[in-house]
């Protein structure tokens, strides 16, 4: 990951994360730390701010007659856990994620479930349309802490070359 600290006064400096278009190769692979431990309350709250009411992930009760026999997190948390896990790497700098494709989910995730993630680079080309930036495609695998593959799926992400971000720009 690039961290850079920019001087923005004397003695002054601004961490600053994130990559431009320059820093992605493909093939370089990206492990994202430290990892998330998922909790109940995690669970329950996102589950009902975002009005998702399928009783398998708030009602003990109905979940021990299922086959998993215990609540299951959200899945739509952990694709937002471990996309935001990768930002750091991959998208600090972006102008936009223009899409998430071939989401994957291959394992339940349960409370307790310490999650980690990592990226690799697919593919990278310059924009056509917007010469300062370029366009990155990544593929982000979620595992649990004993190596199960929970989560898999491919984001693209515009982003801005070398000097050309809003991070570039005089200092906030």
């Amino acid at each position: 990951m690039s961290v850079e600290r920019v001087e923005v006064a004397p003695r002054r400096f601004r961490e600053e994360y994130g990559r431009s278009y320059e820093d992605f190769e493909v093939g370089d692979v990206y492990e994202h730390r430290p990892g998330r431990t998922v909790t109940e309350a995690d669970n329950t709250w996102f589950t009902l701010l975002t009005m998702n009411q399928h009783p398998l992930h708030f009602d003990r009760a109905y979940a021990a007659k299922s086959e998993f026999g215990r609540p299951i997190v959200n899945s739509c948390l952990t694709l937002s856990i471990v996309t935001g896990m990768s930002v750091s790497d991959v998208s600090q700098r972006a102008i936009g994620n223009l899409g998430w494709d071939r989401v994957r989910l291959t394992a339940p995730v349960f409370a307790g479930d310490t999650v980690y993630a990592e990226t690799e680079v697919l593919a990278k080309r310059e924009s056509k349309s917007r010469p300062n930036q370029g366009i990155v495609t990544v593929r982000t695998v979620g595992r649990k802490d004993d190596g199960t593959e929970f989560l898999a799926f491919e984001r693209t992400v515009l982003v801005p070359k070398r000097g050309a971000g809003v991070a570039d720009g005089p200092a906030a």
